[in-house]
């Protein structure tokens, strides 16, 4: 079983406990506590790996530091804004920059999703800003309605646990790669020149 921790972040209100329910329920529920840090754990099984999932939906007031530790726990990240709230958009960069300098690397598993596309008559922000921000942080892009689109719920997470996956395993060694390329090139040339024409 591969252990993978994710963090959902954003400002209030933009949907994030009612994605991480969704996600693990397939149940919409409108309101929620948005004082209380949760925790919530399953397993699932991704592309024939069974994968052993913690999701940690944090308050949205917390310390730096708090934050910080979070972020340091986490594996990868969905970065939830409303497209009905300009200010949770804004918000994105610096969580972002915040999960950059904290984790210190070049590529950190994110997804943005803007959540709420259900409620178009009340948009503030249009898709094209969605995917250009994302395309400036170097994370992927989704737009959904966690209210109703499970199915698109479940490929955002699924795509955040792969992009973990993806980053957790080994890449191969160089020098045995091309080795093995080297291997196959000469049986490769060896059997074309005792083939008889």
């Amino acid at each position: 079983m591969v252990p993978v921790k994710l963090l959902i972040l954003g400002a209030q209100n933009t949907g994030k406990t009612a994605l991480c329910v969704r996600f693990l329920t397939k149940r919409f529920i409108g309101e929620y506590d948005h004082k209380k840090e949760v925790t919530y754990r399953c397993s699932r099984v991704v592309d024939q790996e069974t994968v052993d999932l913690e999701i940690l939906d944090m308050a949205w007031k917390n310390s730096v530091a708090s934050l910080e530790s979070s972020i340091r726990w986490a594996d990868g990240f969905l970065l939830l804004y409303s497209i009905t709230q300009r200010l949770s958009f804004l918000e994105v960069p610096r969580l972002k920059k915040l999960i950059d300098q904290t984790k210190q690397s070049l590529v950190v598993p994110t997804v943005l999703v803007g959540n709420k596309a259900d409620l178009e008559i009340g948009r503030e922000v249009p898709t094209e800003e969605g995917q250009r921000l994302a395309k400036e942080l170097r994370c992927v892009f989704r737009e959904l309605s966690v209210a109703e689109a499970v199915l698109a719920v479940e490929a955002a997470v699924l795509q955040l646990i792969r992009l973990v996956l993806d980053q957790q395993r080994p890449l191969p060694d160089r020098r045995s790669y091309m080795l093995t390329v080297r291997h196959a090139l000469t049986r490769k040339l060896t059997r074309s020149k005792t083939m008889q024409w």
